[in-house]
C-alpha cells in the first residue's frame, strides 16, 4: 500500500450506505406508493447513450404515475464484468465508463429526479480511487443521493486481483422519503441473509436492480425474498421485471424493453435490530469467504476451455 494512502474499500465502507442527513418522512402507518419498473439491454461501454434512453425510461415512468423507478444493474456502463473476465476486453477499458458518484453523468440523474420529482434507482460502475465496485444508488425527489449500495456476492466468485470488480463490505438501509430501504443487486436475491440484514436494519421496503436470470426460479427466489421479510420489492431486471407486494407476486413482465407498473403497500416503520443485524452479517461474510474461492475457480475453468477451443478452431 503507498505510505499515507487511504485504502479503497475502506472509503467504500465508509460511504456504501447513507450519504446524506436529510430527515426521512418515517411512517406511523402503511404508505401506498406507485412504482415502476424499468427494463432495456444497455449498450456495453457506451456509458453517454446508455444514460440517454435510462433517462427517457424514467421520463416515460413519471408519465406512468411512478413516485419510485427502479432500472437494472450496470445500465450505465452496460454491465461489462464478464466480457472484462473472459478476455474479450481489457479490463482498462473499464476506466472509460466507471465514474465516482459526484460525476456529472450521476448529477444529470440528481437534476432529473428532482425536475421529475420522482425517486430513481439504478445501477453504475462507480469508481473509488483506483477500485470499481457493482453499485446502485437511490436519488429522491429533491435530487438527492439518500443511500447507495455496493453487490455483496458475484455469480463469478472474487479475485483479489480484479480491482475492476470489488466486493461490497457491508449491506445496510438507508431513510428515503417513504421510509427505510435496502438495495439487493442481481445475484444477492438468491441469498436469504442479503435481504434480511437490511431488514433487520429497519428496511420496510426492498430495490432490486438485476441482469441475470430470467428464468421462473428467479421469480421465486424474488418472492420468497418479500415473504420472508414481509416487505414490498421493485426488481428491475433486464428481460423481467417483477414486483412483489402483500407477499405476493403482483405484476411480471418478460419484455427485454418496457416498463411495468404497481401500486405497493410499504408497511409501518419498525426499529432496527442491530445486534441480530451484525450477527446474519458476520455469518454471510464467513460463509461468502469460501463460497467466492469455490465460484472464482467454476470460472476460471470456463474461461481455460474456451480459450483453449477458440485457439484449437
Amino acid at each position: 500500500m503507498t505510505k499515507g494512502r487511504v485504502t479503497p474499500w475502506i472509503v467504500a465502507a465508509v460511504s456504501a450506505v447513507v450519504l446524506i442527513c436529510a430527515v426521512p418522512r418515517l411512517e406511523a402507518s402503511p404508505l401506498n406508493v406507485r412504482v415502476a419498473a424499468i427494463s432495456f439491454v444497455p449498450t456495453k461501454f457506451d456509458l453517454h447513450g446508455n444514460a440517454d434512453r435510462l433517462e427517457q425510461a424514467f421520463r416515460e415512468a413519471k408519465l406512468g404515475g411512478a413516485e419510485i423507478a427502479v432500472a437494472p444493474e450496470g445500465v450505465l456502463e452496460g454491465y461489462v464484468v464478464n466480457e472484462i473476465i473472459a478476455g474479450e476486453f481489457p479490463a482498462e477499458k473499464m476506466r472509460e465508463v466507471a465514474v465516482p458518484i459526484d460525476d456529472p453523468v450521476i448529477q444529470r440523474f440528481q437534476h432529473l429526479a428532482k425536475e421529475l420529482e420522482m425517486s430513481l434507482v439504478f445501477g453504475l460502475a462507480e469508481r473509488i480511487g483506483d477500485d470499481v465496485y457493482n453499485c446502485a444508488i437511490f436519488i429522491d425527489h429533491e435530487g438527492l443521493i439518500r443511500g447507495k449500495y455496493h453487490k455483496m456476492q458475484f455469480a463469478e466468485g472474487y479475485d483479489e486481483a480484479w480491482w475492476y470488480n470489488r466486493l461490497g463490505r457491508a449491506s445496510r438501509a438507508f431513510d428515503t422519503p417513504f421510509g427505510r430501504a435496502g438495495i439487493l443487486i442481481c445475484n444477492d436475491r438468491w441469498n436469504p441473509s442479503l435481504a434480511r440484514i437490511p431488514v433487520l436494519d429497519g428496511a420496510r421496503f426492498l430495490l432490486i436492480p438485476s441482469m441475470g436470470s430470467r428464468g421462473l426460479k428467479q421469480d421465486e427466489a424474488v418472492l420468497n425474498r418479500g415473504q420472508e421479510n414481509g416487505v414490498p420489492i421493485v426488481e428491475a431486471n433486464v428481460g423481467v421485471t417483477l414486483i412483489v407486494n402483500d407477499g405476493k407476486i403482483v405484476t411480471v413482465d418478460r419484455r427485454e424493453e418496457g416498463i411495468t407498473f404497481a401500486d405497493i403497500t410499504i408497511p409501518a416503520a419498525a426499529a432496527s435490530q442491530e445486534q441480530e443485524r451484525d450477527r446474519v452479517e458476520k455469518e454471510f461474510l464467513e460463509w461468502r469467504e469460501g463460497e467466492m474461492k469455490l465460484r472464482l475457480e467454476k470460472t476460471l475453468e470456463k474461461v481455460r476451455k474456451k480459450s483453449a477451443g477458440q485457439t484449437g478452431s
